[in-house]
């Protein structure tokens, strides 16, 4: 048998990878191209907010401010530590000057500028703009993109260490010293508006606190993770006055997530119980190492990681239906590779589609437990927590109390979308 029909046997579609579901055969997604609308008159806004990252440099500076230490004690530390106070000051520099070059370039053309830090931004800051330009990395984005309620709003997102970023969320990295040209491109309209979905959750129950911790400017450890949390739980019980954080119907949280929700014990190595429904499907038991649930943005990051395959295991798994079956399933690295990328690339999907991608990492399977969808596509998940000390984390930057009794609602919602520019190199 050549190659052709082994390929189509295991690929149906251009990019589509078919998996198997209890012996059924389960077709897992065919990505859709990335479409934007089409081009249309330019915009000058009037009044733009930049919010540039913490680099490390600052970062570690920050860390120590309170033990007194000078310059020169920070050089020692961090050699003891391996790390270059020499290369961490060349990266910050490098950042401020392109951050100097975006302001530079926006004032040049008349427009009102505000720089703020990651730690000074709120909806304030939001209010005050017309458009919101993020400058850093895609950590950076994630968190302006949080704030930002409106669609109406443009988020633009500038890579400003290119070397040391990948930026996908952000424009061409040519822009990065080439601002004034993507100023001329928005003003004339030669780019797309791309309308991110984006996630919003409902939480109810008990076992919750609505109050979000914030993850960006702080590096905890658990215990100072957990303390976080019950400052914040004891502030929010006194504020709205439930007992024991306990509301009796869902109650919207103040953020929206771009990449994903993760679900999980805050002690990776202790397992995760709760129950899941998908789509209002029958609650199912589960024991894992987390949940997470994507965008069409996020499906390009951390859920990506999580089910792609390696080249090794699909060798293995070709092997063994070679084995079974008979057929001349060509074993070649050439084949093997085409195989793996096709599978991978069919985990990506547009960032415009309104679905969820669900994904449960490393389930637990036993006459107790069970898992008919280790991962998949749905309009609305609901989640149960069973946990012991769980919480949800949005984005990687925003974390809330998940602990047992708390009911969470993930779905998307039209109003909800996220207002980015894309632009051609």
């Amino acid at each position: 048998m050549s190659g052709r029909p082994v390929v189509n046997f295991l690929c149906r579609g251009s990019r589509a990878v078919t998996l198997l579901y209890g012996g059924c055969v389960r077709l897992l997604h065919t990505p859709v191209r990335i479409t934007a609308t089409q081009p249309h008159a330019g915009f000058k806004p009037a009044k733009v907010a930049v919010v540039t990252k913490t680099t490390r440099y600052e970062f570690e500076q920050q860390r120590y401010r309170y033990a007194g230490l000078s310059e020169e004690d920070l050089k020692q530390l961090l050699a003891m530590k391996g790390s270059s106070y020499s290369g961490l000051l060349e990266r910050h520099n490098i950042h401020t000057r392109n951050v100097e070059h975006i302001v530079k370039s926006l004032q040049k053309e008349g427009i009102e500028v505000r720089v703020v830090k990651r730690g000074e931004y709120d909806e304030e800051v939001v209010r005050w703009a017309d458009t919101i330009i993020s400058a850093g990395g895609d950590g950076t984005m994630l968190l302006v993109a949080s704030k930002v309620f409106s669609k109406d709003k443009p988020v633009v997102g500038v890579n400003t260490d290119p070397e040391r970023s990948e930026g996908h969320l952000c424009l061409p990295v040519r822009y990065t010293h080439a601002f004034p040209e993507a100023l001329e491109k928005f003003c004339r309209g030669e780019f797309r508006w791309l309308w991110r979905q984006r996630i919003r959750l409902h939480l109810e129950g008990t076992g919750i606190n609505p109050t979000p911790v914030d993850l960006h400017e702080q590096q905890l450890s658990l215990e100072q993770h957990n303390q976080a949390h019950r400052i914040t739980t004891l502030e929010s019980q006194r504020r709205t006055g439930t007992l024991n954080g306990s509301f009796s119907k869902p109650h919207l949280l103040p953020v929206r997530s771009l990449n994903e929700i993760f679900i999980g014990e805050s002690l990776s190595s202790r397992a995760s119980y709760y129950e899941i429904s998908v789509d209002d499907g029958p609650w199912e038991k589960q024991k894992s190492s987390g949940l997470s649930i994507c965008t069409g943005t996020g499906s390009k990051a951390w859920s990506y990681n999580i089910n792609k395959l390696a080249e090794q295991a699909v060798e293995e798994v070709l092997k063994i239906g070679k084995l079974q079956t008979g057929l001349d399933i060509p074993l070649n690295r050439e084949f093997i590779e085409k195989v793996t990328d096709e599978y991978n690339e069919s985990l990506v999907f547009s960032p415009e589609d309104r679905q969820l991608f669900f994904s449960i990492r490393e389930p637990i399977v036993n006459r107790v437990f069970s898992s008919s969808r280790q991962r998949g596509f749905a309009n609305k998940v609901c989640v149960r927590s069973r946990c012991w000390d769980a919480c949800m984390v949005v984005d990687g930057g925003t974390s809330f109390e998940f602990n047992d009794g708390a009911i969470a609602t993930i779905s998307m919602s039209e109003e909800d979308q996220l207002r980015t520019v894309v632009l051609e190199n």
